[in-house]
């Protein structure tokens, strides 16, 4: 008898020890604010309640996240828009998911209080709603990823409450479609994976010397001819062509569904048109546009071209601004990418045109530049006016500092972060993108020869995450700040495959990056947490690295 009763005792005494366990909550990126509590709230079957006052875009992404857990649960959660909505769950009236319209909340922050009977998710709009339901899918079980029913699995939630936004308002992947040309439904899967990891800008590189991919119907021989090479270099060898034909292009139908699928993810699309050098594939498509005259051939091998666009000659300044104008009524952005990199001035300094353009606008070689470096200023100047009068912002890459650049121009500082810090001092915009953490071509291991080809240079998964953006930057200029994208260049990268294998898990630490404040960052926190997140790349069919 005192046996039975002593093991009644034990048995009291310990259950709210367990009753009082609450579950790990592990999301990336992490929420600025996590509160877990004891509990889970069962998802399956319950209803979906909307505020009426919710607009029908974000209406749509509910009701879809609704419908897919439906079709992975096999138990129907409907769809209403019950009126008093708010008042119904003051009294405790209403259960289920409930959707409400906080107007005091940023455009992309929201908060869900998920409890034992219901589940409350507030945000201001549709970016707000986008990212809640991000943050659900990643509670889910995994299985919500899958394409086929599950109603086995134990579909519950743990009870938690999260407040969050995120620290950038410019949180950027970069994809280039140049080198090698990957097909819609492959720029589609690219944009799955960025919302996933709750990044809002695609930066799509679009044209260089290897490959002209976008229709401009005033110039169709761009793709006709710009959009295809003869032939490719194997591997590092730049003496090498494998003889194969390779190219293609996006037509202009396509290029819009593209943009309308990005923005039904929350994602702005910024093209980049890189100019005036990376320029061969329109060149061999328009020789007369080069300082030469030709002839071009699109290049197989990769690198930096000698021969770049002729700002001499009156044509290229108008061949410019007709593509432009049509790049333009294809992609809403606020940015238009110009590049300017990596243009060489040799043409241009035996350029009878060029030098008579430098002598009528009285460029002079200085202490600091050379009347050629002037020279792509005035270029960039011309392109920055024409797009301001149709309403768009430049953006290039951090070599348009060299020489003269004009007030809101925004700066992209690739080679480290030097021409960052610079531009931000001097009161320019600024993205970072610097080589040193967050260019994904470079190899993501100790011992290169274990990898696929990349370039020789490393980015391992611990050094991404250790990145911060307003490194190097005074407190007064990291206004100036916008935010931070990874660059996927695609001279080594010939599949879907193997891009997927370049740019994950390292997503996962560029989304941090860009998400988190710097004291919500934690290496061994996000290396836990990156262990369940890689079972969602799993489901989804994601080609991954796998975690060392």
């Amino acid at each position: 008898m005192k046996k039975i009763i002593l093991t009644a005792l034990i048995s009291i005494l310990t259950l709210p020890v367990f009753a009082a366990k609450v579950q790990e909550i592990n999301i990336i990126p992490q929420p600025q604010k996590v509160e877990p509590s004891k509990g889970t709230f069962k998802v399956s079957g319950v209803s979906f309640n909307c505020s009426p006052d919710i607009d029908s875009l974000s209406k749509a992404k509910i009701m879809k996240f609704a419908t897919r857990l439906s079709l992975r649960t096999g138990k129907t959660n409907s769809l209403a828009y019950p009126i008093g909505l708010e008042e119904s769950l003051q009294n405790g009236k209403i259960k289920g998911f409930i959707f409400l319209k906080d107007s005091s909340m940023g455009e992309e922050e929201y908060s869900i209080d998920i409890q034992p009977k219901r589940t409350v998710v507030k945000a201001a709009g549709f970016k707000g709603y986008l990212y809640a339901l991000e943050t659900l899918r990643q509670l889910l079980p995994v299985e919500f990823n899958n394409d086929k029913e599950v109603a086995k699995v134990k579909w519950v939630v743990p009870c938690v409450k999260i407040e969050d936004k995120p620290r950038f308002a410019y949180r950027g992947l970069h994809l280039d479609c140049s080198r090698h040309f990957f097909e819609v439904s492959e720029v589609k899967k690219y944009l799955d994976i960025m919302a996933l990891h709750k990044m809002n800008t695609l930066h799509w590189h679009l044209t260089d010397d290897q490959g002209w991919r976008l229709e401009i119907k005033k110039y169709p021989r761009l793709t006709e001819i710009g959009g295809f090479r003869n032939g490719t270099m194997v591997g590092k060898d730049f003496s090498s062509n494998d003889g194969v034909r390779y190219g293609g292009f996006y037509t202009q139908d396509q290029i819009k569904d593209i943009v309308k699928y990005a923005a039904s993810l929350g994602i702005t699309i910024i093209p980049e048109i890189d100019l005036p050098g990376h320029m061969i594939g329109a060149l061999a498509a328009y020789p007369s546009l080069g300082c030469t005259g030709g002839p071009y051939e699109v290049a197989h091998v990769w690198g930096v071209m000698q021969d770049v666009l002729c700002p001499g000659k009156p044509a290229t300044i108008k061949f410019l601004k007709d593509v432009l104008s049509e790049v333009v009524e294809l992609f809403p952005s606020e940015y238009i990418h110009i590049g300017g990199d990596e243009c060489p001035k040799v043409r241009w300094q035996e350029c009878p045109d060029c030098q008579n353009l430098i002598k009528k606008l009285g460029l002079k070689s200085d202490e600091k530049h050379t009347a050629e470096q002037y020279l792509q200023s005035y270029v960039t100047s011309t392109v920055q006016k024409f797009l301001a009068s149709k309403g768009r912002k430049i953006i290039g890459w951090d070599e348009i500092l060299e020489g003269k650049l004009d007030p809101g121009a925004t700066v992209m500082s690739w080679r480290g972060t030097k021409g960052g810090i610079a531009a931000s001092k001097m009161g320019f915009d600024v993205i970072m993108t610097p080589t040193t953490y967050l260019y994904f071509d470079y190899a993501q291991s100790e011992n290169p020869d274990s990898e696929p080809i990349a370039f020789p240079s490393k980015n391992l998964l611990d050094h991404v995450y250790s990145y911060e953006p307003f490194d190097g930057v005074s407190p007064e200029a990291q206004s100036h700040i916008l935010g931070a994208q990874a660059n996927l260049w695609t001279e080594y990268i010939p599949t879907n495959e193997q891009l997927e294998y370049m740019l994950l898990p390292r997503a996962a630490a560029l989304s941090e990056i860009q998400w988190c404040k710097p004291e919500d960052k934690n290496w061994t926190r996000f290396r836990k947490s990156l262990e369940d997140f890689v079972k969602i790349y799993e489901a989804c069919g994601y080609n991954y690295r796998k975690l060392d």
